[in-house]
């Protein structure tokens, strides 16, 4: 297959059609690119050359093994480094605590080799921003510049998304780029944070970056830092975190080049195009050991923030042999609300997920792309054509995980756990001092995943595919105009099964100065979590202003809603979904459950048929000969 073309601006003459779309499919997959150097030999599993009696190499593949797992680990291990880089010196809560970001090293070819353990769904749409960048200078680049892109049309997933590729060169040489992505708190845009779901167009979003020189030969780019500088909302936090990308991209920088020192650049491009011929052989392997078939799932976004209407996410997987397809016909056409997923990150999040279920510890890198097909129409939900909206895509990302686990899990029913919450809730709240001065808070609440073939969903975690964690309560104190009035888990808000799923949980926010803005960015009220193999579905988010108080208001998931001084926003997310029949769960499961005050006892008995005691002072036990009748009868209820 050809590239597609789809990651280039396109015209807005073509109509989008009202209904699921059928028509022009793009196809993406990542063929093997052109090189300098071919490798002589394919590179088999490296286990089979290492269980030699004695060590000895009777040939020279364990030689090559040994040197491309010290390459392999070296190149990750400086993307890790420029990852801490960024903790270190980022400014703002959501690239330092949330850990909203990425790292990676590329190819002169625009070829991920290494990834930091950063974000899994950052890793697959680096190629798109690195093919953008060298579209416009390939033949170009020169030692000291640093690239910066964002645009969704053009190379980019959303526009806080900003890539930053810093050119390596050794003797005059092109090597690749180091390249560090970092969501920025703020773009400028119609509403603060970026993030805006009830956005209608692209241009309200704010800043579109095509690339573009962020330094020339070592020089910054004074013209394009006061446009940004003077576009943003909180200067200090977004200008700040560029110098972080930008001390990680020189770190990476100087990695990658005292790499090609020490291998020299024949060799360290042999070896390269060999680590990446191994993940490719490393994929195929894996999926050649799953069974052949097609398997198709839908799941559901309640709606785009504009109308009622659900926003159907469609997959069929193909797995034929050592290839799989994902194929989005058949998926909602792009909407007006900005959830809609750019094919690049459709992609992304595509090939983790296939990534995941193989189980296999594969290197992070792009030959693991190669036997992933992923069809997408254009003009689609996970397609979307200029000028459609795509800020708040983070939220699509999530179903599309979901859906595809789906299909996954009638492919592999024992292995895929049970529906997570699908969304990390975002919050920004957004305003101004008594002096005028802005302030800016941004996060993404993470939660639970569902229940396994095997456990319990976690409870209070990052959501598959992200490396995020939530804000430190202490910090939004310390940084922002809010208090943080409870935090904790909700009992019995979880999908029961044989193993249950991950607990919801709430976050209270207090306004403690004279106004601001809210901006919410929620689902999972409508289409909740879905269970396998008999386990219940999850339960509902909820978003409230005040509650319990005369002037409580229950919100809608997704806008944009004024607060004044004092006022509350309360938020449960959504709890996960359960695995397997909930009266298979043992009875001890469910009364440390209890007794750690996940569930009560009342949901303990009507959910699993479990009778809890307590004989007042705190001690619980189980009543095993009413468990065993209640349970019984439970059971007879459900076959008549």
């Amino acid at each position: 297959m050809g590239r597609n073309s789809s990651d280039r601006e396109r015209g807005t003459q073509r109509r989008v059609s009202p209904r699921p779309v059928h028509r022009r499919r793009v196809r993406r997959n990542h063929g093997r690119p052109s090189r300098r150097f071919r490798a002589t030999r394919r590179l088999g599993e490296h286990t089979d050359h290492c269980e030699r009696p004695g060590g000895v190499m009777e040939d020279n593949r364990l030689t090559i093994s040994i040197e491309l797992e010290l390459l392999k680990n070296a190149a990750e291990s400086i993307a890790d480094q420029m990852a801490l880089t960024i903790v270190r010196t980022a400014r703002s809560s959501v690239a330092k605590h949330s850990m909203d970001f990425s790292t990676a090293l590329v190819s002169a070819a625009g070829d991920v080799v290494a990834q930091g353990l950063c974000q899994p769904r950052h890793m697959c749409a680096i190629p798109s921003a690195a093919g953008a960048v060298l579209d416009r200078y390939r033949d170009r680049c020169e030692p000291g510049d640093i690239y910066i892109v964002n645009d969704p049309y053009e190379g980019g997933t959303h526009l806080p998304d900003i890539y930053l590729f810093e050119p390596c060169f050794l003797d005059g040489l092109l090597l690749g780029f180091s390249c560090a992505i970092v969501h920025h708190t703020d773009v400028g845009g119609r509403v603060a944070g970026g993030n805006a779901s009830n956005s209608t167009e692209i241009y309200q979003e704010g800043l579109r970056i095509p690339p573009l020189k962020f330094h020339d030969r070592g020089q910054p780019n004074e013209t394009l830092f006061r446009l940004i500088e003077k576009n943003v909302r909180v200067p200090d936090k977004v200008m700040g975190d560029f110098r972080a990308q930008v001390a990680a991209c020189g770190l990476g920088r100087r990695g990658f080049e005292d790499l090609a020192r020490q291998y020299g650049l024949e060799r360290l491009a042999e070896l390269f195009d060999r680590l990446l011929d191994y993940a490719e052989e490393l994929t195929r392997s894996a999926i050649r050991r799953l069974p052949d078939g097609e398997w198709d799932f839908t799941d559901h976004i309640d709606n785009d923030g504009f109308t009622d209407e659900p926003v159907p996410i469609h997959v069929k997987i193909v797995k034929k042999g050592d290839t799989v397809t994902a194929d989005y016909t058949g998926t909602s056409p792009q909407v007006k609300g900005a959830i809609n997923s750019t094919l690049s990150y459709t992609s992304s999040i595509t090939y983790a997920c296939v990534k995941s279920v193989l189980g296999v510890d594969i290197p992070n890198n792009a030959g693991f792309f190669r036997p992933i097909e992923v069809i997408a129409p254009e003009g689609s939900f996970v397609n979307p054509l200029l000028p459609a909206p795509v800020a708040a895509r983070g939220l699509a990302a999530m179903r599309i995980t979901e859906a595809l686990f789906g299909a996954f899990a009638k492919m592999l029913p024992d292995r895929i756990f049970a529906c997570g919450v699908g969304l990390d809730t975002g919050v920004t709240i957004a305003g101004y001092y008594p002096d005028r001065k802005p302030f800016l808070f941004l996060e993404f609440m993470y939660v639970s995943w569902g229940g396994g073939p095997d456990r319990d969903g976690m409870d209070g975690c990052s959501l598959p595919h992200s490396n995020y964690s939530n804000t430190p309560v202490e910090v939004i104190e310390a940084e922002q105009p809010i208090m943080i009035d409870t935090y904790g888990f909700m009992p019995d808000q979880s999908g029961a099964g044989k193993y249950r799923g991950g607990l919801a949980f709430r976050r209270d926010f207090r306004l403690l100065t004279e106004e601001a803005d809210l901006q919410l960015r929620s689902d999972r009220q409508r289409y909740l979590p879905y269970g396998l193999q008999g386990g219940r579905s999850g339960t509902p988010s909820l978003s409230q202003l005040n509650p319990d108080r005369p002037d409580e208001q229950t919100l809608a998931s997704k806008g944009l809603f004024a607060l004044k001084k004092g006022d509350v926003f309360h938020h449960v997310t959504a709890g996960a979904a359960g695995w397997g029949d909930p009266l298979e769960r043992e009875a001890s499961q469910v009364l440390d459950d209890v007794r750690n005050e996940k569930l009560t006892a009342a949901y303990a008995r009507r959910e699993y048929g479990v009778v809890v005691t307590n004989d007042g002072e705190g001690r619980f036990g189980v009543d095993e000969e009413a468990t065993v009748k209640l349970r019984a009868e439970m059971r007879a209820g459900a076959s008549a």
